[in-house]
């Protein structure tokens, strides 16, 4: 049975002498707002991190299996839904390319459900997807700019292309069977729809996060680092067999995280997001840093996680008025926070102790989790 309450959250944590979310766009420096200073730790990356928890406390089975994870074809994760409910699917399809257009098709762009490959001997391939519309597909080569030689490829290549594209009651079926079993489509939602797979629609996600914002503005230190060896020959005779190879690495020194979560209630009856799923994920936020430990990462740990849980499924209060009832500050005799003990957490300025409740407002109760 989905959860029938609505729920609110706030989640600290923190970071010392590690990189707790780098970004790919700038030499994986860690994530900073421009104008204040404060570090930034992006939603998908907590949302990774809980996925990898689920999936080590239960493995993947089923009902707490995961669709988001490493290496994923979810392509497969779809097909294998629509065979367990006994739904006919196309026939994918792998077309040789003829010689005369192989450059070409490498570089256009082709309607949705073709696409180009090369085998395992570097040939060209046409892939035909088992799940297209072939005459909207067929409308789209022909109001294309494509060649006339392509053209002629194409249409003959779905002259015996045997595509079935879902109904709309077998899209929903594949829906409710992915959010059955994959427990992040329950609780995060996904976009299901892929080009070359059977389509299972749009699932909105009753747990959102935001970006968590440091208390007080970072200081990203870099760091040289060398390595006493080198990867190839070349390196070693360069080096005259002194063997060392310099890198960078970017840390914070220390940083206390903030960031607030939401629980819809209407959403959960959606994807059937249950009172045991809510249970794993207040495990997961309070445990993900205990198995998520790596030299980038330095130390991090959850610091608390406070609940406010409404009496109805529409909730009782505004959320930003709740979050306000949660504050960190530095102490004052603090002027460079080093530690967690460098902080005050307090809710509406009083120590909470985590079995502690209260009642912020009228038909909310506050709980800390962790």
């Amino acid at each position: 049975m989905a959860i029938q309450n609505r729920y609110d959250f706030v989640l600290l944590f923190d970071v010392k002498d590690g990189n707790p979310n780098g970004d790919p766009d700038a030499g994986n420096l860690p994530r900073m707002d421009a104008e204040t200073g404060r570090g930034l730790v992006t939603d998908v990356c907590v949302k990774r991190k809980v996925r990898n928890y689920v999936a080590i406390k239960h493995q993947y089975q089923r009902p707490h299996d995961i669709y988001v994870k490493e290496k994923a074809v979810l392509g497969r994760a779809h097909t294998m839904a629509f065979q367990e409910l006994s739904i006919k699917l196309g026939q994918d399809m792998t077309i040789p390319v003829p010689d005369n257009i192989a450059e070409e098709i490498a570089e256009v762009e082709l309607p949705e459900g073709l696409s180009f490959d090369t085998n395992d001997e570097d040939k060209p391939m046409l892939l035909v997807s088992g799940v297209l519309d072939k005459k909207e597909v067929q409308k789209a080569i022909k109001e294309s700019d494509l060649s006339k030689k392509m053209q002629a490829f194409l249409n003959k290549s779905l002259t015996d292309a045997k595509p079935r594209k879902p109904t709309a009651e077998e899209t929903e079926r594949g829906r409710e069977k992915m959010c059955h079993t994959f427990y992040d489509i329950r609780t995060f939602g996904a976009v299901m729809s892929l080009k070359s797979a059977p389509n299972c629609g749009q699932v909105r996600g009753p747990v959102q996060l935001t970006f968590a914002r440091s208390v007080d503005p970072i200081v990203a230190s870099e760091h040289s680092i060398t390595r006493m060896a080198v990867a190839t020959e070349a390196e070693a005779e360069k080096q005259g067999g002194d063997n060392r190879t310099m890198g960078r690495k970017h840390t914070v020194p220390y940083g206390l995280y903030v960031a607030h979560g939401f629980i819809s209630a209407h959403l959960a009856n959606q994807t059937g997001f249950s009172e045991d799923d809510l249970n794993l994920l207040w495990d997961a936020l309070a445990n993900m840093f205990e198995h998520d430990r790596s030299a980038a990462r330095g130390e991090m740990t959850t610091r608390g996680l406070y609940v406010f849980k409404h009496d109805s499924q529409l909730g009782n209060a505004h959320a930003h008025s709740l979050f306000d009832h949660v504050t960190a500050k530095l102490k004052v005799d603090v002027t460079v926070p080093r530690e967690f003990t460098d902080y005050n957490v307090l809710v509406d300025g009083n120590e909470m102790a985590v079995n502690a409740q209260l009642s912020p407002a009228q038909g909310v109760t506050l709980t800390r989790m962790a």
